[in-house]
């Protein structure tokens, strides 16, 4: 039994209900002779690898959902051995370099070498190149990038990339150039509301719209999450007129503690405090970017309104930091350090410190 965010996904251009225009350009590029290098970025839960999968389906058939898991080995130039999971089919493949962390590189060298030195090998597939799809394209290091750039230019004729990213900003300008980019926005609420009544409907029950409006307002634009709740309070009520509470992640919750515990006191042993907190939630594969956004969001919510921009503004510091070291936790252990500071020199003196690192 699946859930219902996957027995529900569109599997075609013609099934996704929003961004029709969007469905209307896809549809034509893979109509066209000349299929680009694309670039899907957006917000999480947009819908962007349904858009993808859809636009597969529409080069080259069915047969591109005939998907099968390989743990492929990559050796670094250490002899260190680098295993990473790759979805593929006869048309394409789908991986994610990122996982392997400052050795992707190597990754993306290797097999995207392997693929475009090899021609289609069916020769009743509608197109002559194969794609490869590169998840969280906004993850890789500078050097991925760099090799992503000159094999793009190298490897046109028998392989065609699709990255999937979050945002273009940490994507450098070449490669950005090289790239249709498509924004895949993040659904409004009434098309959220539109989603959840025909799920709601194929599985025959009726969607209150007090319930419709609580998840949607909970799910901050993110479709899959909506799904996820809608399962989770049908689980719990099943006629949807309690008025169910919808659950946060665990996680969430954690780094909300997080926050609280960071606001109700700065000394040296709450920091401590907070550190553990933090190795917890990294040992839970937390994304370190995810606890530091989601900390940043629930301090600003309860501070003085001046700040607020001091807040987000050291969250930004030390995002970027951390993206370009290497030990995560000292980053977020010296963004709560930081905002500690601020916090204690507001509440003590009434001041809000200089922004100068």
């Amino acid at each position: 039994m699946s859930l219902w965010v996957d027995k529900y996904r569109p599997r075609t251009l013609d099934d996704l209900s929003y961004h029709e225009e969007l469905s209307s350009r896809l549809r034509s590029l893979a109509a066209s002779g000349d299929f680009p290098h694309i670039l899907f970025y957006g917000p999480s839960g947009a819908g962007k690898k349904t858009r993808i999968m859809a636009t597969l389906r529409e080069l080259y058939g069915p047969g591109v959902e005939k998907l099968r898991i390989d743990q492929r080995v990559f050796v670094t130039p250490s002899n260190r051995k680098l295993d990473v999971n790759v979805v593929q089919s006869n048309y394409h493949i789908e991986l994610t370099p990122s996982d392997v962390g400052m050795y992707d590189r190597v990754v993306i060298q290797d097999i995207l070498k392997e693929i475009a030195q090899t021609q289609q090998v069916d020769l009743n597939a509608k197109q002559k190149f194969k794609v490869v799809i590169i998840n969280e394209a906004d993850a890789l290091t500078r050097d991925a990038q760099a090799a992503l750039r000159r094999t793009m230019e190298k490897y046109m004729t028998n392989m065609r990339l699709i990255m999937c990213a979050t945002s273009t900003s940490k994507i450098i300008a070449p490669i950005r150039s090289r790239c249709l980019l498509v924004r895949v926005a993040a659904p409004t609420d009434e098309q959220m509301g539109a989603v959840l009544n025909h799920v709601a409907k194929k599985e025959r029950f009726a969607l209150p719209s007090a319930a419709a409006e609580q998840i949607t307002s909970a799910s901050d634009g993110n479709l899959r999450k909506a799904l996820l709740v809608l399962e989770a309070m049908r689980m719990q009520q099943p006629d949807m007129r309690g008025g169910a509470d919808v659950a946060r992640p665990d996680w969430e919750t954690y780094c909300v503690k997080v926050a609280d515990s960071i606001l109700s006191e700065q000394s040296p042993q709450r920091l401590l405090d907070v550190r553990g907190k933090l190795y917890e939630l990294l040992s839970h594969c937390i994304p370190p970017a995810v606890v530091l956004k989601t900390i940043a969001e629930r301090i600003v919510d309860r501070v003085d309104n001046e700040l607020k921009p001091q807040i987000v503004h050291w969250a930004a510091h030390y995002e970027l930091r951390m993206r370009q070291g290497s030990k995560k936790i000292f980053h977020l252990e010296a963004f709560c350090a930081k905002i500690m500071m601020v916090v204690k020199n507001f509440n003590v003196m009434g001041v809000v410190d200089d922004w100068d690192v």
